[in-house]
Formats: C-alpha cells, structure tokens, sequence
C-alpha cells in the first residue's frame, strides 16, 4: 500500500448535512477497498483564484490515506461523475 493525499472541492452552495455526506461517502470508499484514512481535514468554505463553475467559492476537504494503486483511478472516477465535485487531485505522498 502507498500514501495518498487527495484534495477536493464541493460547491460552496450545498446543505450541511449534503456536505458531510459526500464526505462520508469518499471516507467510506477508502475502507471499503481495503485501505485506511490517517488524516481528514475539512477546511472549509475558501475563496477561489478563479471561477469554477459560475462558483467563486469552494468547500475543500484534504484526505490522506493508505491504499492500493488501482483504487485512485477509481476514486477519481466516482468524483468525476459527482456534480458536486468541483475539482480534485489526488498525490503520492513519500517515496
């Protein structure tokens, strides 16, 4: 297994309790295929450099966690289909 860290952002515009599901949901995806989160950091409403969306603000929640090298491109999948998902990039971490 390697560390990774993914940031991503959620539109600004969504409920608290939408917010904290979909941050549940990517937190679940990791455990669920086999890996471990060891840090989430929920940042919070920022401002943005430039407009994503018709959005001048994002929610940005940066993840690190434990696991095998096929499950980002899965990850990044299930983001890129979510509307909710602004942008994302996922690292490797150490080496």
């Amino acid at each position: 297994m390697r560390q990774y860290e993914t940031m991503y952002l959620l539109k600004p515009d969504l409920e608290p309790e939408k917010t904290a599901e979909l941050v549940a949901k990517y937190q679940a995806a990791v455990t669920e295929h086999g890996g471990e989160i060891t840090q989430l950091q929920e940042i919070g409403k920022r401002r943005l450099a430039y407009e994503i969306n018709h959005h001048r603000e994002g929610y940005y929640v940066l993840m690190q966690y434990n696991a095998n090298t096929d499950f980002t491109r899965e990850l990044e999948r299930m983001m890129r289909i979510d509307d909710n998902v602004l942008r994302y990039l996922t690292v490797r971490v150490g080496e």
